[in-house]
């Protein structure tokens, strides 16, 4: 059920109470009224009302000083409206300076504070889920580490949020790219506006500036409607683009020059559009490479990479496993409503020492499935059936990668790797495709280029 929203009404005179009363009631707002300033403190102690409209000309505690003591104790989680019978240009400025939201004067077309109403109601839904999209955030991902390496990229964050410089974060698959992009978006000045990302990898060469643009209607064939593009989405928030080094040549050359320009112009159309965002991308290639290969634009590339955040792999921070285990057991316990006691002793060994070609990522996902087939409080590989004795063998710092990395060519081992690791995570997933590029982090057609390339048998249809 929809949940009403609520308004407290605040005035002396009890017509004026009652009338108020009676037209927001009618529109569908939930309304309490007070005959004073201080009997509406003692209803706010209670029981929270998002906004408050009250008389500024009252005996006792007048309008001016109850805003200030709203504002003093409750700040921006209560909006209010001042309404008076006497207009004064002066009073109207004193209190929009003191955080009211709007100025009423008594007599006015009512559909007008009615206006200021629905207004107040959209800032204090859009604060709200602004706010929970926040602690979203958080809970997603550990913000503290023993590593001075992660510690580095924290400290680089807190630094580089609040300027609008272009930001590229590098890293391996799964050490947590987009959410370094989402605490950047967060402790931005950009916070209020939308964080707005798109993966690269996830559109083909042909419909990624559509994606990126926008588009008018009839601009080509099957545009029926207008759309908006991502970079217009997110005009006064931030753009984060992940695995930007899969972009093309030509959707590179566009983009450089929105930057640059800070305009667009939608596929179809002669017109431009100003746009401001704040631009974050991320990539788990070497673009220096790419530049010398060929794939990459130099120029492009100087222009998204005013800072480089590189987080480092969870191999390198191997101090912080077990607060992230720790951390991701809380997660799925709350999600799942299982208690775990305990980690086996043998399992906690092997989270300690397993290699972790997925990072992060793969970390969660490994709790997650020991969370959700724990029946006795107690955190065990063993009965992970399915991945359990794989895991074992193929990717601790004792087992047959590092051996055969030893004696075989880099490149040789790396495909050994990579084909017995995809054989492996195919199985786990029922050799569900979709399921098996999402438990690894890449696309499903980078997927499907691997398996074709090691000749992987999948068995069972692809799905």
């Amino acid at each position: 059920m929809k949940e009403i929203f609520k308004i407290l009404v605040v005035d002396d005179e009890m017509a004026s109470r009652e009338s108020m009363e009676m037209l927001l009631s009618g529109v569908g707002y939930q309304v309490s009224t007070a005959e004073s300033a201080n009997k509406a403190l003692e209803i706010l102690e209670k029981e929270y009302y998002p906004l408050v409209i009250t008389d500024i000309m009252m005996p006792g505690v007048n309008g001016i000083d109850f805003l200030r003591e709203i504002k003093d104790i409750y700040k921006e989680t209560i909006e209010v409206i001042m309404v008076t019978g006497y207009g004064s240009i002066e009073i109207a400025v004193q209190t929009i300076k003191m955080g009211a939201f709007e100025y009423f004067i008594k007599g006015h077309d009512l559909e007008e504070l009615l206006l200021y109403i629905k207004k107040a109601k959209s800032i204090i839904e859009l604060k709200a889920m602004h706010n929970q999209n926040r602690n979203n955030y958080t809970r997603q991902f550990l913000m503290t580490s023993k590593n001075e390496k992660m510690n580095e990229v924290w400290d680089i964050v807190d630094r580089v949020a609040k300027t609008d410089a272009n930001i590229l974060i590098t890293g391996e698959t799964g050490v947590g790219k987009e959410i370094v992009a989402q605490k950047i978006h967060q402790m931005s000045n950009r916070s209020t506006k939308l964080f707005t990302p798109i993966n690269c990898q996830n559109y083909p060469d042909n419909l990624i500036e559509s994606e990126l643009f926008g588009y008018e209607k009839g601009a080509f064939t099957g545009a029926a409607n207008k759309r908006i593009g991502k970079i217009e989405a997110s005009n006064g928030g931030t753009l984060f683009l992940d695995e930007i080094g899969d972009m093309s040549m030509p959707t590179q050359v566009a983009l450089l020059r929105t930057i640059e320009s800070r305009k667009i112009e939608r596929i179809g159309s002669n017109s431009y559009i100003d746009v401001d965002f704040r631009l974050v991308s991320a990539t788990n290639r070497e673009l220096d490479k790419e530049v010398k290969s060929g794939t990459f634009r130099e120029d492009f590339l100087y222009r998204i990479n005013t800072i480089e955040i590189k987080i480092p792999s969870l191999r390198e921070r191997r101090e912080d496993i077990l607060d992230l285990v720790e951390f991701f057991i809380k997660k799925y316990e709350e999600e799942t409503g299982k208690v775990i006691c305990e980690i086996d002793k043998e399992t906690k060994k092997f989270l300690l020492e397993y290699n972790y070609a997925g990072n992060v990522r793969e970390l969660r996902n490994m709790i997650e499935r020991m969370v959700i087939l724990s029946s006795d409080g107690v955190l065990s590989l063993r009965r992970d059936k399915a991945t359990s004795s794989e895991k074992m063998n193929f990717g601790d710092s004792s087992g047959t990668v590092i051996r055969e990395c030893d004696i075989l060519p880099y490149k040789e081992a790396k495909q050994n790797f990579e084909r017995k690791y995809i054989q492996n995570v195919l199985k786990v997933c029922d050799n569900n495709i979709s399921k098996t590029a999402e438990l690894i982090g890449i696309s499903r057609r980078q997927l499907f280029n691997k398996i074709t390339e090691y000749e992987i048998d999948t068995k069972s249809s692809q799905r």
